[in-house]
């Protein structure tokens, strides 16, 4: 079926959607993973986004019931230069284009991937609109400059959780917090974590899992009192979608925490953790998205390649504060990957160290987080 891409700034691109007819709009990006298109898919930080694959052809190995990181998909659309539609791998148990049909979203092929992503390198992420219904480019030109730019968006809401849930034996396990219920089981001695689900992969819950702890998940407006009184070891902050700058509230309610219990921020919520630490974010010309970007860990010179995906940065020079210690850059571009408190168990990183599929280089961060909580309960 013949399909449209046009970017804001005129450019148009053909296409054919391989998930029959549909209409999209949000920002265009892309990613420069060669495999992983189901966590792509399914990641809450691509709310609001149309996300373009580099790597030529997708869809060869399906999708399954258990490589997700949310409760469905999150993408606007999904834009690739070939579709495969006979997958060949023995976890297969749908096809993509099935996949992205059940839930309505639309999927392209035939784009011309690479000069689409050397356009947006050259000229920054910005609006597009995708559609089989407009193909006059510029009608749809029109329709995607119609489109709300991504800086000052605050898209958390739109993917937070509703209510609380425990994280057990791999699975959301819903938990009415309102009822008066101890969320934690008392036989167990393990680290009680909650997290704040500002659009939360469930990777993360999965790693914390897997190390012991005991995961609740909490609505991104939760108050810190509400947090308190749960008396939690450690809190994590999420990764999520949208303008960081967006969400003054959020930003108090961390504030609030600081001083209280170990906090471990991860991408949206190393943003959220920077502003509450009265620094300032900034948005990225294209972004950060892919399995490969490299971060140097200035504390002992190693260089660990890593996961990424975000639009925005804290910016360095925001960071007045002389307990903030600065602990990952970018290679690529010198941009903030991670911080740490000198006095507080305070600590964060841009990146995804629970990125899977993907390197493993920083799965060292969660054992950190544990070692956090371990000196607080020792006092």
């Amino acid at each position: 079926m013949k399909a449209l891409l046009a970017l804001e700034d005129g450019t148009v691109f053909p296409a054919r959607s391989f998930t029959g007819p549909g209409e999209a709009g949000g920002e265009g990006v892309f990613n420069t993973s060669m495999c992983g298109y189901q966590e792509v898919l399914t990641d809450p930080s691509y709310k609001g986004q149309l996300v373009t694959m580099t790597y030529p052809l997708i869809g060869n190995y399906g999708v399954n019931d258990e490589d997700i990181e949310s409760n469905r998909i999150q993408v606007e659309a999904f834009l690739v230069k070939e579709y495969l539609p006979f997958p060949s791998n023995f976890r297969s148990q749908m096809t993509l284009a099935d996949y992205l049909k059940n839930s309505e979203i639309l999927g392209l092929e035939g784009i011309d991937t690479r000069a689409l992503t050397r356009h947006l390198r050259n000229f920054g992420a910005m609006r597009v609109a995708a559609s089989t219904e407009i193909l006059e480019p510029a009608a749809l030109v029109e329709r995607a400059r119609s489109l709300p730019t991504m800086l000052g968006q605050g898209l958390v809401d739109a993917v937070t959780t509703s209510q609380p849930y425990r994280w057990i034996e791999d699975k959301p396990q819903p938990f009415g917090l309102d009822q008066g219920n101890n969320p934690w089981d008392p036989t167990r001695s393990s680290y009680k974590v909650v997290v704040f689900d500002y659009g939360v992969k469930y990777n993360i819950l999965r790693c914390l899992e897997s190390r012991g702890c005991q995961v609740l998940v909490v609505p991104a407006r939760t108050s810190a009192q509400a947090v308190l009184d749960l008396k939690p070891d450690g809190l994590l902050l999420s990764n999520g979608p949208g303008d960081p700058a967006a969400n003054p509230e959020v930003v108090r309610t961390v504030q609030n925490l600081l001083e209280a219990l170990p906090i471990f921020g991860i991408c949206l919520g190393h943003q959220i953790m920077g502003l509450a630490l009265g620094g300032k974010t900034f948005k990225l010309k294209f972004g950060h998205r892919g399995a490969n970007q490299p971060v140097k860990y200035l504390r002992n010179g190693r260089v660990e390649i890593t996961s990424q995906n975000h639009g925005f940065a804290v910016d360095l020079d925001s960071l007045k504060d002389p307990q903030v210690e600065l602990t990952h850059i970018n290679l690529n571009d010198q941009t903030l990957e991670g911080m740490e408190h000198k006095r507080l168990p305070l600590f964060s990183v841009q990146y995804h160290p629970e990125a899977s599929p993907g390197p493993h280089d920083a799965a060292y961060l969660f054992d950190h987080f544990l070692s956090l909580m371990e000196r607080e309960r020792k006092g």
